[in-house]
């Protein structure tokens, strides 16, 4: 597995990765607009084939992950923690305090991953996330101290 800095030459790769992850994907003019825009900045994974993707937002000594998304047969392959590993690094290069996401509350695999990384339950957001025909789902607000884990 290569882990890649986002660009838009990789919005191809990263828009495959999260189409596979996410009933409802990002496009690759959207990736392209986020990389545009400022404090943006993420990971492809890839093999011979995009594996996974995680992209991120800082502001203000806060980062925000907007989406991390690993390909169903990627999965349990250790994509997903390779992708937050690097995203926390940059984050701690970057002087960011705070890490912030919103994970489907029934994504317990997303849940395990974030609490085995230290994030902790900040909030609740009701129906945040729009699941088509399947209705809405909650999502919790996690939150990590960046200044608080060793480098």
């Amino acid at each position: 597995m290569k882990l890649t800095w986002a660009t838009a030459a990789q919005a191809p790769a990263m828009a495959s990765a999260h189409a596979q992850a996410f009933d409802a994907p990002w496009r690759e003019d959207e990736f392209e607009d986020l990389l545009d825009g400022e404090g943006i900045f993420g990971f492809v994974a890839e093999d011979d084939d995009p594996l996974g993707v995680v992209l991120c937002r800082t502001a203000a000594g806060e980062m925000e992950i907007l989406t991390l998304g690993v390909a169903p047969w990627a999965r349990r392959r250790g994509v997903a923690r390779a992708l937050l590993t690097a995203a926390l690094g940059a984050a701690r290069q970057a002087r960011v305090a705070e890490a912030f996401l919103e994970v489907a509350i029934d994504n317990d695999a997303g849940c395990a991953l974030y609490e085995g990384f230290g994030f902790r339950r900040a909030g609740f957001r009701r129906a945040y996330y729009d699941r088509g025909a399947a209705g809405r789902a909650d999502a919790l607000v996690m939150r990590l101290d960046l200044s608080a884990i060793a480098p």
